[in-house]
């Protein structure tokens, strides 16, 4: 190592001294750091914008739930046909409870038309025999006798025999027809009234199934309505999202994001008076001039 000694000395001004700072700051590369405070400001201003959530919805019942509703309120299904066959049962009652004196189903009703003439007939004859007997009474001289008086009583006996006889078979044929009319409107009646019942029950159990057909196939719709309506959901949500994903993805490429403080370190060393800087100055120069113009015996050279 060499070094030069130099004789004499120079001056130095005498001075104050100052105090000063010295600051140390860790940083990344300029464009790198520029970039990541560029992230964090825009992800500082996403998270201070609201964000419109959209409100959950649900799906309002089908038209077809709507009929259902409406069907399973209405009441009184299978009542006119209920009605009618309580209508058929008061009707058999009736005729189970005697033949009607006059009018439809009496016995009258079914008597034959044709009795009168079958009655003026035996009338007829028999006035014809009565006619006969009289003529051979007077022949034989026995007019208004007593074999007369016999033979005509006996005559009309027999025809009022006739006519009696006659009748009586009228009226059992009638008799026996509005019985028959009657035994069969009783069993038509109550068949009526059972169909009606039926029918009725049937009317029912038809409404109650299409009821639940409505009910059923109403529920698929709303189902299927709800769920468009959760994915319409779900999409806006994503949209809504989507940004802060976005700054996720970036965040992930940038993973040291700057949130610690930069270290500052603070060190006080002595200064230079600016006076005694200029005095020592200009002593130094004097100094230098006086070693160059000194002769060469007063300069020692050393090494080491």
């Amino acid at each position: 190592m060499s070094f030069f000694g130099w004789g004499g000395g120079g001056g130095g001004g005498g001075g104050g001294s100052t105090t000063g700072t010295q600051t140390n700051i860790a940083r990344e590369a300029p464009g790198v750091e520029s970039r990541k405070l560029a992230l964090y400001d825009e992800a500082l201003n996403l998270a201070k914008a609201p964000i419109s959530l959209p409100a959950y919805q649900t799906a309002k019942p089908s038209a077809l739930q709507q009929a259902g509703f409406t069907g399973a309120g209405t009441t009184g299904v299978g009542l006119p046909q209920l009605s009618a066959g309580l209508g058929a049962i008061a009707g058999a009652q009736t005729l189970a409870g005697g033949l009607p004196a006059t009018g439809a189903g009496s016995i009258a009703s079914f008597m034959n038309p044709y009795s009168q003439h079958v009655t003026d007939e035996i009338n007829r004859q028999a006035q014809i025999r009565q006619n006969q007997l009289s003529a051979e009474a007077v022949q034989s001289g026995a007019f208004g006798g007593a074999r007369q008086g016999v033979a005509s009583a006996e005559l009309d006996r027999a025809r009022l025999g006739q006519i009696g006889q006659m009748q009586a078979g009228i009226y059992g044929q009638a008799l026996g027809a509005a019985q028959a009319q009657q035994r069969l409107g009783v069993t038509t009646g109550m068949q009526a009234a059972q169909q009606y019942g039926v029918a009725g029950a049937q009317a029912q159990q038809m409404q109650q199934a299409d009821i639940q057909s409505q009910l059923q196939a109403g529920g698929v719709q709303q189902q299927l309505a709800q769920q468009a309506l959760s994915a319409q959901r779900q999409t806006q949500m994503a949209r809504a999202y989507e940004p802060y994903q976005r700054m996720e993805f970036m965040k992930g490429m940038m993973t040291n994001l700057p949130t610690s403080a930069s270290q500052i370190t603070a060190t006080t060393g002595p200064g230079v008076n600016p006076l005694a800087q200029a005095a020592g100055a200009g002593i130094g120069a004097y100094a230098a001039y006086n070693m160059v113009n000194r002769p060469a015996s007063n300069i020692n050279i050393g090494k080491v």
